[in-house]
C-alpha cells in the first residue's frame, strides 16, 4: 500500500514538474527578485544595514505613524515578529515608538527622518521597476495585471484566515 502511493505520488509530482509554475511558484519569483533589486538598490543608496525581512515594517509604515497591530495585519505577519523587526529599526534609527494620541496605552511606529527618507527612495526605486514593467507589457496590460494580482492577492488572504 505504501509503496503504491509512493510511486503515484512521485508520478503526480512528475508530472507538475514539467507543468507550468504554479500561483505560490510565480508569486514567489516574483517577490524574491523584486525584493532583492530593490534592497541592492537602496544599499546603492546608502541604506545598506536593512536587510529584506525589514520589508514587512517598512512597505506599510506610514508617515504618520502606525500602531504594529495594524502592521501586523497588513503584513500578514505576528505581532512578536513585528516587534522584534520595530526593535531592529529603532535601533539602526529608521522609526521610533511615540504614545498614540488615540489611546494613551498605545504606541505609534513612526519613522524618522532616516527612515522617512528610506520610504522615499524605496517609493522612487519601485516606481523605476513597475514602469520597466509597464513599458514591456503596455500600460493597460500591466495596469489589469496589477488590478487582477491585487483581487488575487484580496482572495486568497481572506481564504486564509
Amino acid at each position: 500500500m505504501w509503496r503504491r502511493a509512493t510511486i503515484e505520488t512521485g508520478a503526480a509530482l512528475a508530472r507538475n514538474q514539467t507543468a507550468e509554475p504554479d500561483l505560490g511558484v510565480l508569486a514567489a519569483q516574483v517577490l524574491f527578485s523584486v525584493q532583492k533589486e530593490l534592497f541592492v538598490a537602496l544599499a546603492e543608496q546608502g541604506f545598506d544595514d536593512i536587510q529584506p525581512r525589514a520589508g514587512a515594517v517598512l512597505a506599510h509604515l506610514r508617515a504618520g505613524g502606525i500602531r504594529a497591530s495594524e502592521l501586523a495585519r497588513a503584513s500578514g505577519r505576528h505581532k512578536q515578529v513585528i516587534g522584534s523587526l520595530v526593535d531592529d529599526l529603532e535601533r539602526l534609527g529608521y522609526v521610533e515608538r511615540k504614545p498614540d494620541p488615540a489611546d494613551r496605552r498605545a504606541k505609534l511606529i513612526c519613522p524618522t527622518d532616516r527612515g522617512l527618507l528610506q520610504m522615499e527612495t524605496a517609493a522612487a526605486i519601485m516606481r523605476t521597476i513597475e514602469e520597466r514593467h509597464a513599458k514591456a507589457l503596455g500600460r493597460p496590460e500591466y495596469a489589469a495585471f496589477k488590478s487582477a494580482l491585487r483581487c488575487v492577492a484580496d482572495l486568497q488572504r481572506k481564504s486564509a484566515t
